[in-house]
Formats: structure tokens, sequence, C-alpha cells
């Protein structure tokens, strides 16, 4: 397995002293704590919810330093994307979280009257969350606010490719939760491997199809259940008849987030009937209305994580008119914010997740023709759409399949904590967010009472 993720990752499959045994251990250590029952009273729950929240408050501007050396964000976008939201997710949980643990009564037939039934959530055991580098902070902490909640322990798995963030995470995290509860592990290919040879009793992935079908594969050998939350192509169909200065605006702000290093972020336009060309006008304007003649010097503009993924990502720029940007600086990272048009619907720009800061806009005839291009490739994460028409709505609620379908501003729905995220099809599988979180992290208990009078 050691080879296949580093195949499939861009770290090196580098030596290290005795993984597999510290992975071993560590389990084994919260798996003592699990059967301890120490981890499953309300009451411990929330205080490690409340402590959650406590670190990211008070060690904010070592986490803000730590994103920015590792991914060059800005501290009101790593603030705003990174530390916020997850402080948000951990307030609806905890102003909810005992109404979500109350046993839900179920009816009984009257064959078996008098009886009682009631529906449980059970915590699960020890859980492994293996984060992503895009959004190092949140992503691995987003998912340990549902595990928590749900009263189980937890080895939290940093990326290596932020390696500021992890250090931060590994050092605070022992210093506010309870220690013999949660545990991180930093490290590449050998320390991922070891832990996917441990038996857990839950899995979250955060990051690629590539090493989500390596996760799943690890997981059957015990039958574990898994969470993957991978990514995709996310369209956004926009249609004539819209503000498309504000349709423009909307689209960049979601687009060009993170230096477009966003799993839900627009991969690219299809442009309906004749709005192509005024759109890509729009798209420029929004650009230079966001980021100025030189985002380069933007504070809040973010470097792209790196060098394997800059060249990448420059090399999707051979084909098509660039509209507005196209500039890179491989010393920096910097690649501009770029819009393209005419590219071939087969270039490599449409075949892969572009995952940075390049939107092609593809001109399609109509809502049937932009349908039809949806539905021959992988279900997406997200589908967006700006349209005026509630039948258009009707018929991409009806006629697509993606994770979620977000009408007039995109990347939106992940901050809305009673909606479930989570893909479908090569997207990802599971859901989390909210209750949700509590849902992916229990297992859902059926309790019947037949009395023996």
């Amino acid at each position: 397995m050691v080879e296949a993720l580093a195949d499939a990752t861009d770290a090196a499959p580098a030596t290290a002293a005795t993984p597999g045994a510290d992975a071993d251990a560590v389990v084994r250590r919260l798996r003592a704590t699990f059967h301890s029952g120490r981890t499953k009273p309300l009451g411990w729950r929330l205080d490690q919810l409340r402590a959650l929240r406590s670190l990211l408050t008070e060690q904010s501007e070592t986490f803000l330093a730590a994103l920015n050396a590792d991914l060059g964000k800005g501290a009101a976008e790593a603030h705003r994307t990174e530390i916020a939201f997850t402080v948000n997710e951990l307030d609806h949980t905890v102003e909810h979280l005992e109404e979500w643990l109350r046993p839900k009564p179920a009816a009984v037939p009257d064959a078996f009257l008098p009886a009682e039934a009631r529906v449980v959530r059970d915590p699960l055991g020890v859980v492994l969350i293996i984060a992503p580098w895009n959004y190092p902070l949140q992503l691995a902490l987003a998912p340990l606010v549902g595990a928590l909640a749900a009263g189980n322990t937890a080895v939290v798995k940093p990326s290596e490719l932020a390696p500021a963030t992890s250090a931060a995470i590994a050092r605070l995290l022992p210093r506010y939760l309870d220690p013999e509860a949660v545990a991180v592990v930093e490290g590449a290919v050998p320390e991922t491997t070891a832990l996917l040879e441990q038996r857990f009793d839950h899995i979250f992935y955060t990051g690629n199809g590539a090493v989500g079908r390596i996760v799943m594969a690890a997981a059957a050998e015990h039958l574990t259940p898994v969470t993957l939350e991978l990514g995709g192509k996310s369209p956004v169909v926009v249609e004539p008849g819209v503000d498309l200065a504000v349709t423009a605006q909307r689209i960049a702000r979601g687009k060009f987030l993170n230096a477009g290093q966003t799993c839900v972020a627009p991969d690219y336009v299809l442009a309906v009937g004749d709005t192509a060309a005024a759109l890509e006008a729009e798209l420029a304007a929004a650009v230079h209305a966001a980021y100025g003649d030189d985002p380069a010097g933007d504070p809040e503009y973010g470097r792209i994580v790196n060098e394997r993924h800059f060249d990448r990502l420059t090399a999707l720029l051979s084909e098509g008119r660039v509209v507005t940007g196209g500039g890179h600086d491989r010393s920096t990272r910097y690649v501009a914010p770029t819009v393209l048009a005419d590219v071939p619907p087969t270039a490599p720009v449409m075949r892969e997740e572009i995952f940075g800061p390049i939107l092609p806009v593809v001109p399609v005839p109509d809502l049937d023709a932009a349908i039809a291009f949806v539905n021959e490739r992988a279900k997406p994460l997200a589908l967006y759409a700006f349209t005026g028409s509630e039948r258009t709505k009707q018929r991409l609620a009806e006629e697509t399949s993606s994770g979620a379908l977000v009408f007039g501003l995109p990347v939106s729905h992940l901050a809305v904590p009673e909606l479930p995220f989570g893909g479908v099809g090569e997207s990802g599988m599971g859901r989390y967010h909210g209750e949700y979180s509590l849902d992916t992290f229990s297992h859902t208990k059926a309790i019947l009472d037949k009395p023996l009078g």
C-alpha cells in the first residue's frame, strides 16, 4: 500500500522508524479509553467541543500564521474559511447536541403490544480522520466536531503538504482536548499506510479519488465504514436574462477563493445561448474589481500549494484563449486568476478537476445541451446555476445528479449547518455538517422492550 499511496499523492514514501507499531499503540490506547466509557456522557462531549472552540479562538494567530506559511492565505480569508467556519459548526452543535441525542420513540405494531420501542444514537468507537492540504485546519477539525459530539475517540491525520498547520495542530490539540481520547499523527505515506492497516470503527477521508480508492480498499479489510469527501468538476450554468455583472462577481468570488484550491469551487461555466461573450467581459471586470491590476500583490490572494501542482496548472493553460489573467511565477507558486474561452471539450483543462485559479467558459446552445453536458460526465460535488426561470431550476433538480444544487451563490451551501455536505458517485460518499455529522459518526440503534408479563 505504501507504493500505491505514494503514486496517488504528492508525498514520497519516505522511511519511518516504526510507524506500524506506533499506529497500533495509538489505536489501542484510544480504544481502551473508549471502552472505559469516559467519552459517552453528554457532559464530556460538550466539554470537548467547548475546549475545541477555545483552541480556535485563543490560538487563532498561530493558525493564521501557519496557513499563510503553507498556502499564502491572507488573514481575512483564512479566518473566515478555516477558523470562523469551524467555530460556527461548533456553536451549532453545542446548541443542539442534547436535543439530537434524545431517544426517538418508535411506534410498535398492535401484534407486539404491550411494548415500547425507541431509536438511540450509539458512538462507534475509534475513528480516523484524514485531512487534506487545501483547508488543512477546517477539514481536520470540522469532522472532529462530529466525532466528539457522537462520543468517539479519534485519530487526526493532518496533511503533510501543509506542514506548518500540521505542526500547529499536533502541538496544540493535546493541550486543549482529552489526550487519552484524541491523538494527532503527523507524517506522510508510511504513517498513513500504517494507520490504514489498523482496525477503526469509521474512516473519514477528504481528498482525491485516487487516494479515496486506496482508503476504501484498506477499510474493506476490516469492514470499516467510510466517508469519502472527494471532488470533481463542479459546473456553473448561466442562462440568458440574468444580471451578468452580479453573476460574474459571485462566480469569481467562489472560484478564486483560496486560489481556486477548493473542492466545491466552480470548475467551468456553461454559458447558455448568447451569454458567453458578455459573461467573459464581466468575469474579467469582476477579477479586476476583486484583485486589482496586480493580483500577485494582493495579500488576500493565495498561492499554489507546491511546485507539482503549479506545473500541472500552468500546463492546463496551453489550450484556449486567455480572457484575463494567465500570468504565473514558479518561484512564488503564483498563478493569476484566469478566465479561458474557446476551450475544446477534449482539452485537459476540461477533462480533469482543475483545483486552481483557471476558469473555462464553454458556450452551449440551450439548457438541454447544458444538462446533457453535465450528465455525460462524472457526477459533480456541486452544480451551480444562475437563472431567473423556476422551470430551469426544476429541470436541473430533476434531471441532474450532484452532491448539492445551488442557485445564485456558489460555495455558500457549506456555511448552512442544517444542509448535508457530501458527494455522490465519483465525487464521494457519505455526508456531514450539523446533525448529519452526528449520524455519520454514530450507529443508529433500535431498542425494543416487550414485558415478560
